[in-house]
């Protein structure tokens, strides 16, 4: 692997920054539930453009692809085109469009490897070797399957049009089925390793 391919990633200490703009965008489903109600749908659309503005500009909390980097700059373009039309769809949307282009991200790598989750295997293990890579591709692949029912649910939420829904699927369980599928993978990929079929 070259070593320019793995250049696309930022290799920066974590910084108290980046860190509160990552758990401020995580928060953004449930303020949109409880703003839209309360104050109308364009402090949520600045807050939500501040965030993805000041995640491009600062120092990154994890060593992040480029893409995915300019994948926000996307998801602001399109919340303020959506925006121009209806606020309050461009907030509800945002989960969509965060969904949108993950997938596209992920998948842009299954034609231009290396795959996204081989790319992120290489920051700490830069030797991996050809089942390592094979089983990397797989993983991606789950991935965009699942950013593709991701992004549908979150549309379904959209057009129900129940704020309380929108906010608990997108707010918390959208989050609940990443981290379990993040912690299913950890466990597979332990498992594969002890049986030596990974490097």
């Amino acid at each position: 692997m070259s070593s320019t391919r793995l250049m696309h990633f930022s290799t920066r200490r974590p910084d108290p920054w980046s860190i509160a703009l990552t758990g401020a965008m995580l928060l953004i489903p449930v303020a949109t539930a409880v703003g839209l109600r309360f104050v109308g749908p364009w402090p949520i659309i600045f807050l939500l453009l501040a965030c993805i503005a000041g995640r491009i500009l600062l120092p990154r909390a994890m060593p992040v692809p480029v893409a995915m980097t300019g994948g926000l700059a996307g998801v602001a373009l399109a919340v303020l085109a959506v925006s121009a039309v209806s606020p309050g769809l461009a907030a509800l949307l945002y989960p969509v469009f965060m969904s949108a282009i993950m997938l596209v991200a992920f998948a842009t790598t299954l034609w231009r490897p290396p795959s996204m989750i081989e790319r992120f295997a290489r920051i700490v293990e830069p030797d991996l070797d050809e089942r390592g890579v094979a089983y990397t591709r797989r993983v991606t692949m789950v991935w965009i399957a699942f950013f593709a029912f991701n992004g549908l649910v979150a549309l379904a939420t959209v057009i129900h049009g129940d704020l309380f829904y929108w906010g608990l699927y997108n707010g918390a369980v959208s989050y609940l089925l990443a981290g379990s599928l993040f912690a299913i993978e950890y466990a597979v990929r332990r498992r594969v390793r002890s049986r030596g079929e990974m490097a």
